[in-house]
């Protein structure tokens, strides 16, 4: 038993069956311990998974094209209506769940490479939780000394921020509620998790607010719902896109994670809900075996945040694949409208990989929404 299964057996020894966001919570981000924690590399050809980071820098590269179009349309459109009394605002890009450091680093490398001078007109922070990985960052970041700036949490960020604040496969990692419905008792049952013996079980919670919140076309879909119908919720991942979308005074908030529609989300295809287990490059069964030593996600409901966006003021400028939304970034560079230097057979490669129907161009989505000061 790894040093997380203890703290999670304990646990339930001490309060019975936890709910399953706090199992995935102790999983990946335990101090020291959770999966998240673990020093070594995680990502790529040595690791559990591929992202879209470790594929190369091209991806970095394509994201800071398109962050240095919208910095400039923020700068232009801050200097046409300063707000009264508040003279040089803050601008930066804000990076959510840096991990490594390696996305900031490729995005500040493109910028100083390409463009330097904007560059010098904005900060870049990172908003990192944990004194652990936010060590990694700044080993990697060192090159860039004050241009960088850490916050634990958004709401450390300074008031009234122009930018981009931006994460990539952040919320799709962040712990879930597993539902399932009960189609006699017409109602949603959570569950949680107990103890078989020395090893983790599924177990139903007793007193849980079960019910998800769901628009009201969703809601007619219950009565034909079949019996164990499984739903997986992200209370968190919305909780943070909510917090997020308050910290711009102006500008995009873009997300880049594994997800779904909420139609999507409710095909016949998925009543076993969408929580995996990743370890070697292959799925896993078991999402309850070797906490802290496997990957856990599950798909994001981006109908749910993209509704809590607009909630809080956010216009939704765009949700496509990463396919689409990488295409359209390249198209300018080939089009001669961006500079990146030279494509080379490298960078092809690369692109295909991160756009490629079957690789990661639509396992991924894409959602962008913005705020325009009036």
């Amino acid at each position: 038993m790894n040093e997380v299964a203890k703290k999670i057996t304990e646990e339930i020894r001490a309060r019975g069956p936890i709910s399953f966001a706090r199992f995935m919570e102790l999983a990946l981000y335990c101090p020291v311990y959770g999966y998240y924690e673990r020093e070594q590399d995680t990502p790529g050809r040595a690791g559990d998974y591929y992202t879209s980071v470790s594929v190369g820098s091209l991806f970095g590269d394509l994201l800071a094209l398109q962050f240095a179009e919208w910095l400039e349309e923020i700068l232009r459109l801050d200097a046409q209506t300063p707000p009264p009394g508040a003279p040089g605002r803050p601008v930066g890009m804000i990076e959510g769940g840096a991990h490594d450091g390696q996305l900031a680093l490729d995005v500040l490398s493109c910028f100083r490479q390409r463009r330097p001078e904007l560059l010098a007109r904005v900060e870049y922070w990172i908003v990192e939780p944990s004194p652990r990985r936010r060590a990694w960052q700044e080993r990697r970041l060192l090159e860039f000394g004050p241009k960088v700036r850490w916050v634990a949490q958004l709401g450390e960020l300074p008031r009234g921020l122009l930018g981009v604040l931006f994460s990539n496969e952040l919320l799709d990692a962040m712990p879930v509620r597993r539902l399932s419905w009960d189609a006699r008792a017409r109602r949603w049952c959570e569950w949680g998790v107990g103890l078989d013996g020395e090893r983790f079980a599924w177990a139903k919670m007793l007193d849980s607010p079960t019910a998800p919140v769901l628009p009201g076309q969703w809601e007619r879909l219950l009565r034909a719902l079949p019996d164990g119908f499984t739903l997986d919720t992200a209370p968190a991942a919305e909780a943070w896109w909510r917090e997020a979308a308050n910290v711009l005074d102006q500008g995009r908030l873009l997300t880049i994670d594994y997800g779904l529609t909420a139609e999507e989300l409710f095909a016949p295809e998925r009543k076993d809900g969408t929580l995996r287990a990743y370890s070697r490059h292959a799925q896993r069964a078991d999402v309850l075996a070797r906490p802290g030593a496997q990957d856990l996600t599950a798909h994001l409901n981006f109908s749910a945040l993209q509704a809590a966006g607009e909630a809080v003021g956010l216009e939704t400028e765009t949700f496509t694949t990463q396919e689409a939304f990488l295409t359209r970034i390249a198209a300018r560079v080939w089009e001669g409208k961006a500079a990146l230097g030279e494509w080379t057979p490298a960078r092809t490669r690369q692109f295909r990989t991160l756009t490629h129907p079957q690789l990661l161009g639509r396992a991924f989505r894409v959602l962008v929404q913005r705020r325009v000061r009036s």
